[in-house]
């Protein structure tokens, strides 16, 4: 192995710098535009978000009404009521929430095997 040296930057490494470069210039260009008053992005960050849950032919709706009074806690008539709405309609939003806990939400609705997303208020 005469001549051999092993290499500084392979390929793979190359490309990951290259992206890391141009994340940071994104995240400088952007700290340089600016994005408005601390109110404006507080006001913005605060905003609700909607979980949906969304129809699908497969789900017993006696399991989806298990489902939305396990992890909301509704009494049978308001579980009911919005199983029927998914049912009838497509989809339902059973709650609103903050970002991050309507993204944990919706986790826990995947987990449950609920179609679920969510959507800004």
């Amino acid at each position: 192995m005469a001549g051999w040296r092993p290499s500084l930057c392979s390929g793979h490494t190359l490309a990951a710098v290259a992206l890391g470069y141009w994340v940071v210039s994104a995240i400088e260009e952007l700290a340089a535009q600016g994005t408005g008053t601390s109110d404006q992005t507080e006001q913005h960050r605060d905003r609700p978000w909607r979980v949906i849950v969304w129809n699908d032919p497969v789900t017993l709706m006696s399991y989806v009404v298990f489902v939305l009074r396990r992890l909301f806690g509704y009494d049978l008539e308001t579980a009911t009521q919005l199983m029927l709405k998914v049912h009838n309609e497509g989809s339902a939003v059973v709650a609103t929430e903050a970002r991050e806990r309507a993204e944990v939400t919706v986790a826990q609705l995947h987990a449950h095997g609920l179609q679920a997303t969510l959507a800004r208020d």
